[in-house]
């Protein structure tokens, strides 16, 4: 089967061969001794917040201290004064 790649690098696979994969989303991309290798990833939400995390370097310590601060109550409104 054939795939062309057009100007912007991108290729169209065909639906029997994704359909054949369970019509993955996500393809982890290498170049072996000159062929390009596709294989189908699952990418998990909870494995892309923790890379975000890793990659802004946040912890542990520093999202239970996000949560608390979430998690206080807003401060009293104070009443405005009118000028006169």
């Amino acid at each position: 089967m054939l795939a062309k790649m057009t100007s912007k690098n991108q290729l169209t696979l065909p639906k029997s061969i994704t359909a054949a994969l369970d019509s993955p989303e996500y393809f982890e991309v290498e170049a072996r001794n000159g062929q390009i290798v596709l294989t189908p990833v699952r990418i998990q939400r909870g494995d892309a917040v923790r890379a975000k995390l890793a990659e802004l370097g946040l912890d542990e310590a520093d999202i239970a201290e996000a949560v608390r601060w979430a998690r206080q109550p807003p401060p009293a409104k104070t009443p405005s004064r009118k000028k006169k």
